[in-house]
């Protein structure tokens, strides 16, 4: 049975905040402006980006909220009735609450009556295990419909006072994320029937190096010791706080292990067949800061099996590093903005860095 994706849909919380403004939403640590900014900003390429917290610090939206919104619009846009879905299948790296399960908060958000539940925990590639799961229900025939929703709201830990209650331990490993990472969501309805201009999904794979490789973005780790302590094993919540366990972190040093993984696993998808660079007529990759994108492209040069530069599209730079609902608003745009025909292929590539998942979908447009 086929399946296909047969509408997007996005939410960005409030207006575009440029590169001079971060600061002004996110606060000043210990009232200094950061010396690291500029260098990883341009590393980055990013312009602009959205955020669900105002100059005060008060959230405007929560993460569930932002969600049910991508999922609102995602629905409106072919008039599905969402009484009339069989599953939501819903990921984030980080809930409103620890507990319950962020796609039960979702479910409620959008007021889905007896419906089939999935939450998919992870980092950047968490939206594509999401998205497998319900292609995998649907394709078994167990529904007919799915909803599938990535969600972020990273903004909540870059607040100056984070910072400040940690001020003993704030490096350049956990201010690194606070000038890469920001907020919002994306939709896609699957169905196993097209409609007009529908993607029909021909394969999604994906590769996990937990094994081989240690932690390289975290929340939760002590910044030092033993690698198995979490930040629930302080005595108090404050004390884990105090010494920086509750900072966002990403190991800079191994950062460069993303590319030469995920370059692999195009080149392993190639080796078994399953992926054609010839067919390929779009591609449309979550690489998460533009310092990325010519590593990319030089290894591939170099294995001969790079797809034309002008193949690739990204919209980072203007909508910033939504984690793993970027590459689904990154579909939704290109859906929109984008030229595309029956009979095209669209590779979509998503490397993740939390302890490298790298996950690939090839889709086809099809027409109804």
């Amino acid at each position: 049975m086929n399946v296909f994706i047969n509408s997007t849909g996005h939410y960005l919380p409030g207006e575009p905040i440029d590169n001079d403004n971060i600061e002004r939403i996110l606060g000043l640590v210990n009232g200094k402006p950061s010396r690291l900014k500029s260098k990883i900003l341009q590393a980055n390429g990013i312009r602009t980006r959205h955020y669900a917290i105002d100059e005060s610090h008060t959230t405007t939206i929560s993460n569930a909220q932002m969600a049910a919104q991508a999922g609102e619009d995602c629905l409106a846009k072919v008039g599905f009735n969402k009484r009339k879905l069989g599953m939501l299948s819903a990921a984030t790296s980080q809930g409103d609450f620890v507990l319950p399960g962020f796609g039960s908060m979702v479910q409620a958000e959008l007021q889905l009556p007896d419906i089939e539940l999935q939450t998919s925990h992870g980092i950047c590639s968490s939206s594509m295990m999401a998205l497998k799961t319900a292609y995998t229900f649907l394709k078994s025939g167990e529904h007919d419909s799915a909803l599938v929703i990535a969600s972020e709201l990273s903004s909540r830990l870059f607040k100056a006072s984070r910072y400040e209650a940690a001020s003993n331990v704030v490096d350049f490993n956990a201010e690194f994320l606070r000038w890469m990472l920001s907020d919002g969501a994306g939709a896609l309805l699957l169905e196993t029937q097209p409609r007009k201009n529908s993607l029909r999904i021909d394969w999604i794979r994906g590769f996990s190096h937990a094994d081989a490789y240690p932690v390289c973005m975290t929340v939760g780790q002590p910044r030092t010791g033993s690698a198995q302590k979490s930040w629930q094993d302080y005595p108090t919540y404050a004390e884990a706080e105090a010494d920086g366990a509750l900072l966002i972190r990403q190991d800079v040093r191994l950062l460069d292990n993303i590319v030469k993984l995920g370059v692999d696993g195009y080149l392993r998808l190639m080796d078994e067949k399953q992926l054609n660079v010839n067919d390929i007529d779009h591609v449309l990759c979550h690489y998460s800061s533009d310092h990325f994108r010519s590593k990319i492209f030089d290894m591939l040069d170099h294995a001969g099996m790079m797809i034309p530069e002008e193949r690739w599209y990204t919209n980072l730079y203007e909508r910033g590093n939504t984690g793993c609902a970027s590459i689904f608003i990154m579909l939704d745009e290109f859906l929109r903005t984008q030229t595309y025909h029956p009979g095209e292929k669209i590779l979509c590539m998503v490397p993740e860095s939390g302890r490298f998942n790298n996950v690939y979908m090839q889709l086809t447009v099809v027409e109804s």
